[in-house]
């Protein structure tokens, strides 16, 4: 039965979803971008994770929107959870989940650069269906839905894969975000054939790969949020993503960490084995 809802949601009713990420992204995002007073942006867990007005605005919104789109969904989204952990759990249960990053790239928004997105991924049994990924500030929207392919700003895109013998670049996790042992699986890229640089917010970096402007990511936390709506973009570009152990990447959590995105399965495998030392 709620297969085939889904099925129909995704074939009817999809635009409505990016119709609602836009709207969020224009009444609660950008009339905040670049307008932000000191008591509106906080701390959660130490400087380098930040919370402001817009953040939480923006999910309020879709968390009313989205599941008046899909009756009986649920949402998980960023800052409920840092509120009620608990919540999280909802990924595993029965119910259609919108998994929502309001503001991917917090601290690009808040330093008022244009490098932040906002992502929302709809999911069932810790499988992605489709996702929403908007960059307002650059006017750029890609969509995915599983099968069907991925589009940027209404026209498909294709990852395709790097030249032969060329360089690859690598978007890797922030050093505080590592642990001692990630930190060193992360330095194993630092060799020849290879160009690792620091991530900025995931979603956009998932997007660059699904385009075929980065040649890889490779983090080190799974928090669905910053994951599942780029995970989805990449492969329905084309793409491949493995964790550590070459198994694909669970959004309901377990991987074997740091894992990778890449513009194609050859890529993402030999990121992979830097990455374990193999």
């Amino acid at each position: 039965m709620i297969e085939g809802l889904l099925a129909e949601f995704l074939e009817d009713r999809s635009s409505h979803v990016e119709e609602a990420v836009r709207k969020a992204a224009a009444v609660e995002i950008m009339p905040r971008f670049r307008q932000l007073a000191t008591h509106e942006v906080l701390e959660k867990s130490g400087p380098h994770d930040l919370v402001t007005v817009a953040d939480r605005r923006a999910e309020e919104f879709l968390t009313e929107a989205l599941p008046a789109l899909l009756p009986g969904s649920v949402v998980v989204g960023e800052e409920a959870v840092a509120a009620d952990p608990s919540s999280y759990d909802a990924l595993d249960g029965d119910a259609p989940v919108w998994i929502v990053d309001p503001v991917d790239g917090t601290r690009q928004f808040v330093r008022g650069e244009e490098g932040f997105c906002t992502l929302v991924a709809l999911a069932h049994h810790g499988e992605v269906l489709a996702s929403w990924t908007y960059g307002a500030a650059l006017d750029l929207m890609a969509v995915a839905v599983r099968g069907r392919g991925a589009t940027l700003n209404g026209q498909v895109i294709r990852s395709g894969a790097p030249a032969p013998g060329a360089v690859i670049e690598v978007a890797t996790s922030h050093p505080d975000y590592t642990t001692d042992d990630q930190k060193r699986a992360l330095l194993g890229l630092r060799t020849e054939g290879v160009s690792p640089r620091p991530c900025g917010s995931a979603g956009l970096e998932y997007l660059a790969v699904a385009r075929g402007e980065l040649d890889a990511t490779a983090f080190s936390w799974e928090l669905a949020w910053d994951h599942a709506a780029g995970l989805l973009l990449v492969t329905e570009a084309g793409g491949a993503h493995t964790t550590l152990t070459g198994e694909p990447f669970r959004i309901t959590g377990g991987n074997a960490l740091p894992f990778t995105a890449a513009r194609d399965a050859a890529t993402a495998e030999r990121v992979r084995r830097l990455l374990a030392g193999e």
